[in-house]
């Protein structure tokens, strides 16, 4: 994410929002390089690590949102229930 501000003249402003924008993304760049890991074996096993994680938590959402017809109108029924009248 970039960040940038400026204010005053309209010369004086485009110059500020440029140079903070410029400065919020050295800082950005500076950040996010040092989370990465330098090799590529430990870049590999994040990357497997993380994909894992998605598919594992794919298969848990699956499991709980595939529902037949009849699932899902007594899910509803359940939630209207539960609300009671308003």
């Amino acid at each position: 994410m970039i960040i940038g501000f400026g204010f005053g003249d309209p010369l004086t402003s485009l110059l500020m929002l440029l140079a903070t924008s410029l400065a919020s993304y050295g800082i950005y760049r500076l950040v996010t390089r040092r989370r990465r890991p330098r090799d590529k074996e430990a870049r590999r096993e994040q990357l497997r690590r993380y994909y894992y994680e998605q598919r594992e938590l794919a298969r848990r959402m699956a499991r709980e949102f595939d529902l037949t017809d009849e699932e899902i109108e007594r899910r509803i029924d359940e939630e209207l229930r539960d609300d009671g009248p308003r």
